[in-house]
């Protein structure tokens, strides 16, 4: 029977192939959305890179773009792109350009609500967009987290607006933002804890 030798002994004797040492990445930062309050309170400061985000709302018009604005503005004007998949109503040019939009940056994608999950998740797997918005209708945690999985892939921020009802269902999402009369309540931030008082944010007309 051959004798024991201790792992530590083969190697240091190199006798055993090791391969080449392989780096580990580092973790892209975090989207700072441009509201300093609610950075603050988010682990690594903002968006959470190359992952998902719902944003939960009653009904359109909730300062939604007062909310994503601000990172939006920042990603096109670095020449990188923004989709949005089948946004509930056409986005005005001139108020997306007022808030810093570059409009050259940005690209619509229309679609029924059946090619809408799919359109997003192409997009999000990409690695063509910095961001993409999507406004799924009805969808459950299987979907979702093929849209998680996609932005991971992709290396891309993706932002799901959908109905407040789903705040009580279980999420993938690594953040879970609810906007309310004007205010940003996080229900769920991944590497912290979320903070028991919602947020003030400045709404859109």
């Amino acid at each position: 029977m051959a004798a024991v030798r201790a792992l530590e002994d083969l190697l240091a004797s190199r006798q055993v192939w090791r391969g080449q040492p392989r780096a580990v990445p580092s973790e892209a930062p975090a989207h700072p959305t441009g509201h300093p309050a609610l950075d603050a309170r988010l682990p690594g400061g903002g968006w959470p890179p190359a992952s998902l985000a719902e944003v939960l709302l009653a009904a359109p018009g909730q300062g939604e773009l007062a909310l994503v604005w601000p990172t939006l503005a920042r990603l096109s004007q670095q020449q990188q792109t923004v989709v949005l998949v089948a946004p509930p109503y056409l986005p005005h040019a001139p108020a997306w350009s007022r808030a810093g939009l570059a409009l050259a940056q940005l690209q619509v994608v229309h679609a029924s609500p059946r090619e809408a999950l799919w359109a997003a998740e192409q997009c999000l797997r990409s690695a063509a967009c910095a961001a993409v918005l999507c406004w799924p209708q009805t969808t459950d945690d299987r979907a979702l987290r093929r849209l998680q999985v996609a932005a991971e892939s992709g290396q891309c921020l993706g932002i799901a607006f959908r109905d407040a009802r789903w705040s009580r269902n279980p999420s993938p999402a690594p953040l879970r933002l609810q906007l309310d009369d004007g205010q940003v309540r996080v229900l769920k931030c991944r590497g912290g804890q979320a903070p028991a008082q919602p947020l003030p944010l400045a709404r859109v007309q």
